[in-house]
């Protein structure tokens, strides 16, 4: 008996001794993720697709140890996606918006601030209350409605004192007349409009998140928060997210996301705070810091706007 466990020890670490640091670090990266695959083949394909992901994370992050990049990489959920499934994963998220606007918007012309008025150095609008907790989208194309209802979440708080968390799964649902798609995509404004017109959003605990496409299920009695309509921006600028190659096309537009403040880090780089809808583990537990100030780098305002409540 004791010969055979012992036997058994052994057989045990010589297969441990087997396995790399990269097979380890794969193995803890879909235990943190929780990703599982349907066959041996996907997950060996996955896995190397994950390998030279993680090859470039190396790079970039001693160059940026180097101070040759302002930000760090690393290994996010997305990290088992080559650029070009990962490219066509986000733009699924984002709809063309339709122009002109069509009839029955709730649109209002552009905001333009007053002037004469000196703006703070650095805005965080979670230390005051206006942003809900960081929420994860999946893998529905469902990015549109996100940043929908953070920014009315921020909004009604301004004018109620009450941080509601509002229903996305709502807008994927019921907003499809105004042009959405879905997990197939959508348009923040024309999720405005919807909401507008609707006479309100659910709260997200009475209309929770599905990750896929349902029936509408909207009930009036549940209603978080309301709009009026919605407006868009004029005259905004732009460890910080500084990628000169990120493009400011308006046509290479593919991800919405919430700005919940701005400031200057010690080095002098101006940034944005951006909330997004990945969950805790993307970024810097959910946000990013963007360049402002750097020539709308990545349409960061191409197409700002915002609810009116």
């Amino acid at each position: 008996m004791q010969f055979l466990l012992v036997a058994g020890v052994i057989l045990a670490v010589s297969s441990a001794a087997t396995l790399t640091l990269e097979d380890l670090e794969f193995h803890a990266w879909k235990l943190k993720f929780g990703k599982v695959y349907s066959s041996a083949a996907e997950e060996a394909h996955r896995k190397d697709v994950w390998l030279n992901n993680r090859k470039r994370v190396l790079v970039h992050n001693i160059l940026a140890d180097q101070g040759i990049k302002s930000f760090r990489l690393g290994m996010t959920p997305f990290a088992d996606m080559d650029r070009k499934e990962y490219g066509r994963f986000i733009s699924r998220g984002r709809l063309r918006s339709s122009k002109p606007r069509r009839a029955g918007s709730a649109y209002l012309p552009p905001a333009v601030p007053p002037g004469g008025i000196k703006l703070p150095t650095a805005v965080d609008w979670r230390d005051m209350g206006y942003v809900t907790d960081v929420k994860d989208q999946g893998y529905c194309g469902s990015c549109w409605a996100f940043s929908a209802t953070g920014s009315l979440e921020g909004q009604h708080f301004r004018q109620t004192g009450k941080l509601v968390s509002l229903s996305e799964q709502q807008l994927v649902d019921c907003s499809g007349s105004y042009g959405n798609q879905g997990c197939d995509g959508g348009d923040v404004d024309q999720a405005f409009d919807y909401i507008a017109q609707n006479e309100g959003l659910d709260t997200e605990e009475s209309y929770p998140y599905e990750e896929e496409d349902g029936d509408c299920c909207f009930d009036p009695s549940t209603v978080g928060a309301t709009c009026s309509g919605w407006a868009d921006l004029t005259g905004a600028t732009d460890d910080v997210y500084d990628e000169p190659e990120c493009s400011s096309s308006e046509s290479d537009l593919d991800h919405a996301v919430l700005v919940v403040g701005y400031g200057t880090t010690e080095d002098g780089l101006d940034y944005w705070l951006v909330k997004n809808s990945w969950g805790e583990g993307w970024g810097d537990m959910g946000y990013i810091k963007m360049s402002r100030n750097k020539d709308n780098q990545c349409g960061i305002a191409t197409e700002a706007s915002f609810p009116l409540v």
